[in-house]
């Protein structure tokens, strides 16, 4: 299966179009990781506790919806986008894009010898 943020995959051609599929999560930190995180801010920097929390959300909504996808008989995910926003003190995460079916395209004949 395939999942890319361009409109089409270089060597293969849509063949079936399903429609926007998605995958979304509201989360928020845990205190133990607001608390440390409240500290590191002081001195500027990363706060890892945050980036976990993001890139482990990223990876849930992905995978909500790539199940969307494949439920709907898809076989990739084209024009593929992340959005986030804020609900109070958690954070909406959401992955989207179009279910399609892919085909690879046949390469041209060889040339006679």
């Amino acid at each position: 299966m395939f999942v890319v943020t361009t409109n089409d995959v270089p060597g293969y051609r849509v063949t079936q179009v399903f429609g926007e599929v998605m995958g979304l999560t509201v989360r928020s930190a845990n205190f133990g990781q607001n608390f440390t995180a409240g500290f590191r801010a002081l001195g500027g920097g990363e706060m890892p506790e945050y980036t976990k929390v993001i890139y482990e959300s990223r990876w849930e909504v992905m995978q909500r919806m790539w199940a969307e996808a494949q439920q709907r008989g898809a076989n990739a995910v084209i024009a593929m986008r992340f959005d986030s926003g804020s609900i109070g003190n958690f954070t909406e995460f959401c992955a989207y894009g179009t279910a399609v079916v892919v085909e690879p395209i046949a390469p041209p004949p060889a040339p006679p010898a």
